[in-house]
């Protein structure tokens, strides 16, 4: 909260609120100063709490400023800069989005805990940096339940795909092959405990077979090596593995969220296989502010939020980009507490840490 501001808004300044105080300070005595203290405490609190108030009613009344823990480019940045949009018509005020890159999201999502709680600073986060990075790396001291959070965004599928070179062309012929020379066969990621590699440890352990996991930095050398026939399999978010699928250079095995993607309905689940039956597993999207967010500012942005998601605008743009927009409400802690628990268990399976 910016107090200054708030001195400011009421006309009156510390000093001489406290005038009295600054007078008892003079005397000699604990005693002498302890009623001009509790005077000058209540005249500031009677100051400041009717200020903060209409500071919170007034909201938006500057511009906001969503940060996105990722350069520009990449699934988070286009979620953030469409919701972005969408939010500035619904609170009828500008938002901007500053790209915060570095430490798989986890610099930025640090940059808004830092922001005062007062709603100008918020957070387009994925499950990345709000979820799993604590659980895979010591130097995160943050966890989601530090954030306020406002909503979920939207959810995309992550795909598991295998170079053209190796011949397999569904779920089951992958999960044969595999097992017939165990250790043989490695899969890329985008990275060390990513969803990406979350979802392909995940595959493991359901299916009973072992590969070797390459980290990558980023999807664009793992597409590379990919299609170069350098590896064997690998797992993509949907829309950046699409273009590959769609060109004939990788092969999709299947998408690991419980049911067929509608932006590619043409695709089977993993689900759908009986060794595979428990995948379930994405890429998510969603808004967050500060810890200790006011009520009042909460409630504007929930709203705001959920008008936003009815934007056709909005929706048609993410649905292109292979997302499927959230539909209603979403209790969001009980939606983080069951997502951080199946990442710690697969975490927990594979060992994983930074």
């Amino acid at each position: 909260m910016n107090y200054r501001h708030l001195w400011h808004a009421t006309q009156v300044t510390p000093r001489q609120v406290c005038a009295d105080y600054d007078a008892a300070m003079n005397n000699t005595t604990l005693l002498a100063r302890r009623p001009a203290l509790l005077a000058c405490l209540s005249l500031v609190m009677a100051t400041l709490v009717p200020a903060m108030a209409q500071a919170q009613a007034d909201y938006p009344s500057k511009p906001i400023t969503i940060v996105v823990g990722y350069p520009p480019g990449g699934s988070t940045d286009l979620t953030g800069r469409v919701v972005a949009a969408a939010l500035g018509k619904s609170l009828n005020a500008t938002v901007v989005v500053d790209n915060v890159g570095g430490a798989g999201g986890a610099i930025g999502a640090q940059k808004v805990l830092n922001a005062a709680p007062d709603g100008y600073t918020l957070l387009v986060g994925a499950n990345n940096e709000v979820a799993i990075n604590r659980l895979v790396s010591p130097a995160i001291k943050y966890s989601w339940q530090d954030f306020t959070p406002i909503g979920l965004i939207a959810s995309q599928p992550l795909v598991l795909v295998a170079a053209p070179k190796m011949g397999v062309k569904n779920t089951d012929e992958f999960i044969q092959l595999a097992k017939s020379r165990p250790g043989r066969y490695s899969y890329g990621s985008s990275g060390v405990g990513t969803s990406l590699h979350l979802a392909g440890e995940m595959v493991k352990e359901q299916a009973g077979i072992f590969m070797t996991h390459i980290p990558y930095r980023g999807v664009a050398p793992l597409a590379n090596d990919l299609v170069g026939n350098n590896l064997e399999f690998g797992v993509f978010v949907l829309s950046s593995g699409l273009p590959h699928i769609r060109s004939g250079k990788v092969v999709a095995l299947g998408t690991t969220e419980k049911s067929r993607s509608k932006v590619t309905p043409d695709i089977p689940a993993l689900a759908e296989h009986p060794a595979l039956k428990n995948t379930d597993i994405s890429t998510w999207f969603v808004l967050m502010a500060p810890g200790k967010l006011p009520d009042a500012v909460s409630a504007k942005l929930k709203k705001a939020l959920a008008d936003a998601l009815q934007n056709p605008e909005l929706r048609s743009k993410l649905e292109a980009s292979g997302s499927a927009v959230a539909q209603g409400a979403v209790d969001m802690s009980k939606f983080l507490r069951d997502e951080t628990a199946k990442y710690q268990r697969i975490v927990d399976f594979a060992k994983i840490r930074e």
